[in-house]
């Protein structure tokens, strides 16, 4: 059984550049992410892919009131992974419900239970935005007990300023940086 587990947060094609609601050079991230995701398959890890999977009427829309355009709603195009997971990968769907916003892939689903079943004590994490969805399951996870590593070179944000001071953050809530 697995000690590890890669999670790869929210690498869909509405956070790439041309998306629905990009992340700046995120897509220079994707041959970084699928490496990881080929090194930690092959020793036999987890490999986790969260996503946001949203509702055509999700409250985070500006329509509603939110802050962000229309967004990775679930089954368009902009929704698709645009990293390549493996078939066994396991596949988490976030802020799902109109009403709930969800940033952390620990929001809302049974990603915790499925990493303690699998005997999971580590978790290493990639993807974007780093001061957003990468940020909250990042410090949800060291709450919910596991090891946490960032790995620098395969996660995105927004702002730079922004992304410092989540990487300050996360690092001392005890998120090693790598």
């Amino acid at each position: 059984m697995p000690e590890e587990a890669l999670m790869v947060v929210d690498m869909q094609r509405d956070f790439m550049p041309g998306g629905a609601l990009p992340v700046p050079g995120g897509d220079r991230i994707i041959p970084k992410c699928n490496e990881y995701i080929l090194e930690f398959h092959r020793k036999g890890a987890l490999i986790v892919a969260t996503r946001d999977w949203h509702p055509p009427n999700h409250i985070s829309f500006r329509e509603r009131g939110g802050p962000w355009p229309r967004h990775c709603v679930q089954n368009t195009p902009g929704a698709e992974f645009v990293v390549e997971l493996p078939e066994d990968a396991v596949i988490i769907s976030k802020a799902t419900e109109p009403d709930k916003e969800a940033y952390s892939g620990f929001e809302g689903t049974n990603l915790a239970e499925i990493l303690k079943r699998n005997g999971v004590k580590r978790v290493y994490i990639c993807g974007v935005a780093t001061e957003y969805c990468v940020r909250a399951t990042a410090l949800d996870a060291v709450k919910h007990g596991f090891e946490v590593y960032l790995l620098s070179d395969a996660v995105k944000g927004i702002k730079p300023g922004d992304e410092g001071r989540a990487l300050e953050e996360m690092e001392k809530a005890g998120v090693k940086i790598l």
